[in-house]
């Protein structure tokens, strides 16, 4: 799960993790993490199955907001940015980034 400031929660599914996230803090794409600043990781799980993540995708997108910030909560009770040391990019050099 991604958030903003204002904690905006986006929940989503990707088969690398790392490069959506930097998609999302480079806003590669619009939409609604561009849109709403939805920037910090503060929750992930992993899947061997595409199938598995996206149902779990949908069950988490079903969930009341209370029950989506337990969850985060019970791992990252002070909502730390999961994947803030995962790049040392400038945003000028994301395009050779997303290309490693």
């Amino acid at each position: 799960m991604m958030d903003s400031r204002s904690h905006t929660l986006y929940t989503g599914v990707t088969g690398d993790l790392h490069r959506r996230v930097f998609q999302h803090k480079w806003k590669e794409h619009e939409g609604f993490t561009a849109k709403y600043n939805c920037d910090r990781l503060v929750w992930f799980e992993g899947h061997q199955d595409i199938a598995r993540a996206i149902a779990r995708e949908k069950e988490l997108k079903g969930w009341r907001r209370a029950k989506k910030v337990a969850l985060i909560e019970s791992i990252n009770p002070v909502w730390t940015d999961l994947s803030r040391d995962w790049y040392d990019y400038e945003p000028a050099d994301y395009r050779r980034a997303l290309d490693r």
